[in-house]
């Protein structure tokens, strides 16, 4: 965040003035993102973005997920099982030990099946989200993003396919380089059903208790 220029256009009579290198942002704000797709009988395609103040680890991203459904699972009732396609970025990898380990608490703490399907390198153009946060990027360039306040309203402004995304901000402080040792990840290991084809690309967790 600073009052810094990322090209675009401004819409008022006078340019935006902005200045011209970013050396020392004010704050740095941690995106992630889900896009709902729902194609049931009333489709449902909404995005939804959390923004942290701390760094992009896996337990990051995990809380960004469970917070996610916590607000979201109420608009898909009767809902048992979760097609989560992800970017295969390094904290969410499918050999990632603490993204793993939450994810398998995740399924257990929502009694939903979860079944991780990661796009290859260089891949993640595909993925829906991409192109939310293409949309994102052009909606506020032009835009001078001096503080958190502006972050939020200009991103809860975009719209996809008619919706508004619903903004969420965390001010909680992560760690990197959160690890389970090998001992520690085998009974983790042990509930993740892989594909046999695409074992590093594939993956369901089923809640305990409900077999593999």
């Amino acid at each position: 965040m600073g009052d810094f220029s990322r090209g675009g256009e401004g819409r008022a009579a006078e340019g935006v003035r902005a200045l011209n290198h970013d050396m020392s942002p004010e704050a740095v704000l941690v995106p992630f993102g889900v896009l709902e797709l729902n194609r049931g009988a009333v489709p449902i395609h909404q995005p939804w973005f959390l923004f942290g103040r701390s760094r992009e680890t896996s337990d990051f991203l995990a809380d960004g997920l469970d917070l996610w459904w916590q607000e979201r699972k109420a608009v898909h009732p009767g809902v048992t099982r979760l097609h989560v396609e992800l970017d295969n970025g390094p904290e969410i990898g499918s050999s990632r030990t603490q993204f793993l380990n939450r994810m398998v608490g995740f399924v257990d703490r929502h009694r939903v099946a979860v079944e991780l399907v990661y796009l290859p390198p260089c891949h993640s153009k595909y993925n829906p989200i991409e192109r939310c946060w293409g949309i994102l990027e052009r909606h506020w360039n032009g835009a001078l993003l001096s503080s958190v306040a502006d972050v939020l309203r200009w991103a809860g402004t975009m719209t996809w396919r008619g919706l508004r995304p619903i903004i969420r901000e965390t001010t909680a402080v992560y760690e990197r380089g959160v690890r389970l040792t090998k001992a520690a990840f085998r009974p983790i290991a042990a509930r993740l059903t892989r594909s046999r084809t695409l074992p590093k690309w594939s993956l369901t967790i089923q809640p305990k208790g409900l077999g593999r």
